[in-house]
């Protein structure tokens, strides 16, 4: 079994200082990398990925995530097939309800609904189907081959169903504790078997919050807030604390970080992700893929710890110690 690990990369510095970086991030060892589309920043992700293409050759490259609000499924799939046509084979979609950029469109976010319909039709366009849109139906005319694939960012059950029923993978934010990992791929199976299709045919990437450095530091993560008003564990979803339920630790949705015990502290961090020294790290990524692997690897996606304010950083120390630590670990075991 081998462990396939991505990373965030946010569009918090120019475009081509961001290429550079996703570069460093090939050099370092990565399976992929997965970049804001948050549009207030006035950077494009779909510039960014475009960018990066050229300045990697093995990298998966991904949008982490655009939504079905902002994006027409007709731009969403020209998008998706022009990058894919710089980086062949290793372009992939990633969709979502919104968070970030669909607050500050000052739009709501895409209702279920809304969201199955635009997969389906994205995934169709990019197969060169002709679809229909609106009043018309609608032929990509230069798609590429393979097309790229469709994933669903999932937090809630439903939204685990639905990836489950229409998408060509799901990348859940469940963390890692077997027994909420079990749950949510029930819920996956769910709806794969509604629509008909074989559960074990949806690719699974794990969304692993990360925060790389001494216990004693790093473990103070579920004690802040994301924002005011917002607890660190209700980011972007109060979805977590129901996998957290599923691991045995129960907050309540109103709970108050500052009033959660450290040693509580350091229970909830083991089932949420990886917190801790980058040795420690690598060995729980190594017990993960134990305990939740599926067939014949595992494939996680850094997402680092970080606030409101800070989301914008690249992720420095956190590509270091994959270089230096947890990746030779990993590819070692």
């Amino acid at each position: 079994m081998t462990v396939k690990v991505d990373i965030r990369v946010p569009v918090g510095r120019p475009l081509r200082e961001v290429a550079d970086f996703i570069a460093r991030c090939e050099d370092a060892g990565f399976n992929g990398v997965g970049v804001h589309d948050h549009h207030h920043t006035g950077r494009d992700v779909y510039v960014a990925l475009a960018l990066a293409a050229e300045r990697t050759s093995r990298l998966t490259l991904y949008p982490a995530t655009s939504n079905a609000v902002t994006r027409h499924p007709l731009v969403l799939a020209a998008l998706s097939n022009s990058v894919a046509e710089l980086a062949p084979g290793r372009f992939l979609l990633s969709l979502a309800p919104g968070f970030l950029s669909v607050e500050r469109a000052g739009e709501p976010q895409a209702r279920r609904a809304h969201l199955r319909e635009t997969v389906r039709t994205v995934r169709s366009l990019l197969r060169g189907e002709s679809t229909p849109l609106g009043a018309r139906e609608t032929v990509l005319t230069h798609p590429v081959t393979p097309p790229p694939e469709v994933f669903v960012l999932a937090a809630g059950p439903r939204m685990l169903e639905l990836a489950g029923e229409v998408a060509d993978g799901v990348m859940m934010f469940v963390g890692l504790h077997p027994d909420a990992v079990r749950v949510a791929r029930e819920h996956v199976a769910t709806g794969a078997r509604r629509a008909g299709r074989d559960p074990a045919s949806i690719k699974e990437i794990f969304i692993v919050t990360t925060a790389v450095g001494p216990f004693e530091e790093v473990r103070e993560w579920p004690r802040r807030e994301f924002r005011e008003g917002q607890s660190f564990l209700t980011y972007p979803s109060k979805a977590n604390l129901r996998w957290l339920r599923e691991a045995g630790i129960d907050l309540a949705d109103d709970h108050r970080p500052g009033d959660i015990p450290p040693e509580l502290a350091t229970e909830i961090c083991d089932a949420f992700g990886l917190f801790g020294p980058a040795e420690y790290c690598a060995e729980r990524l190594l017990r993960a893929r134990e305990e939740i692997g599926r067939g014949d690897d595992l494939h996680v996606f850094f997402f680092p710890a970080h606030t409101f304010a800070s989301g914008y950083d690249l992720p420095e120390k956190d590509v270091a110690a994959f270089a230096e630590t947890i990746g030779p670990r990993l590819a070692g075991s």
